[in-house]
């Protein structure tokens, strides 16, 4: 069997030509696709070895296994390989624990877990990265509690989905405790080698709030910003957005339950002009406002500088802007809102199956 000759059949040739070109696939796979392509072409068994620098005898396996087998017999049979080396038991701990840490510990660590299971640290990693196991991430949740919450996110993500014709849907917010934040020390810049420092200490200069309304189809910015945060000074910016816009178009203002919102002079003067419309995200929903995205734009900037005075604070802050609406990108909402609720729903369920932590 091992002379004779092989032919291939259309659908084989090209999966052996798939697996020749493949960039993910082993070097190994590669080279036996080719022993059976070149071996079908008329190339006798010394040619294929001396070509590919491989013996006589694994390229007359390999023909004998596909002529066996076809395609199936270039697989490597099943409990070829090296056999695990780690214990099953120390398997089960790294796994099952790294769930529940110790009292005496707040998370699992792959040191802490390597000592205590008794087997390396670089394989604690191999198996909490092969399971998607991470004990040092976490993140932040809040599910709002607003009894009227499907409503007030439906009519939000209507605005994103349905834009109404004839006005402007604007995300607004506040920016509240912009710390003017001056360094101690001069850092030291970041290098080949060396990362970026700055001293642990600081000097505070005072705060300023930042009031920003972002324009939902084109992503530029209106805002003000105050040295602090009433009514008044909200009521002063819904006035400068009254200025800056057309006064054609109808205003849908996006907006949270922060009681300046809804102040009694507040609702007065909406009243007295009824071309702005607002929508109050659900409790504890912030996230469904758009600007937030920016404010976490705006947080990267102002927290790696080093400010000697709340004005030059504002300097920074009112260049940023300038060169953000100069070349403004626009935040777009893809989620679907059922997809959203179905997961909102699955966190309550978790949430009520087992005790807070």
């Amino acid at each position: 069997m091992i002379g004779r000759a092989i032919t291939l059949a259309v659908d084989e040739r090209q999966e052996l030509q798939r697996r020749m070109r493949a960039t993910a696939i082993a070097v190994r796979d590669q080279c036996r696709a080719e022993i059976v392509l070149l071996r079908a072409d008329g190339m006798t068994q010394e040619q294929i070895s001396t070509r590919l620098g491989v013996s006589r005898v694994t390229v007359g396996d390999w023909c004998q296994r596909f002529l066996a087998q076809r395609l199936a017999g270039l697989d490597d049979a099943r409990g070829r390989g090296r056999k695990p080396s780690l214990p099953a038991a120390a398997v089960r701990m790294v796994l099952d624990q790294a769930v529940t840490p110790p009292a005496t510990l707040g998370r699992w660590s792959c040191r802490t877990m390597a000592r205590a299971a008794g087997i390396s640290q670089a394989s604690v990693q191999r198996l909490w990265a092969a399971n998607e196991i991470k004990p040092h991430l976490s993140r932040t949740f809040k599910l709002a509690n607003d009894k009227q919450f499907e409503t007030k996110f439906w009519d939000v993500i209507g605005l994103y989905l349905d834009p109404p014709d004839k006005a402007l849907v604007l995300c607004c917010d506040e920016k509240s405790q912009c710390q003017a934040l001056e360094r101690t020390q001069p850092g030291l810049p970041l290098g080949v080698g060396h990362i970026k420092k700055r001293t642990h200490d600081y000097i505070r200069h005072g705060t300023l709030t930042l009031f920003a309304a972002l324009n939902y189809l084109d992503g530029k910015l209106i805002s003000r910003i105050a040295k602090r945060h009433r009514h008044q000074e909200w009521l002063a910016f819904l006035k400068t957005i009254n200025r800056e816009v057309p006064a054609g178009l109808d205003l849908h203002l996006i907006a949270d339950n922060y009681a300046t919102h809804k102040h009694p002079k507040v609702k007065a003067w909406l009243a007295a002009h009824p071309r702005f419309h607002m929508h109050f995200t659900p409790t504890s929903s912030s996230w469904l406002n758009l600007v937030e995205r920016f404010f976490g734009d705006l947080t990267d900037v102002i927290t790696h500088k080093s400010f000697a005075s709340v004005s030059e604070l504002s300097e920074a802050i009112i260049a940023f802007l300038a060169e953000r609406n100069a070349n403004a990108r626009r935040y777009l909402w893809q989620a679907k809102g059922e997809d959203i609720l179905r997961k909102i729903a699955t966190a309550r369920e978790k949430l009520t199956a087992q005790p807070v932590a």
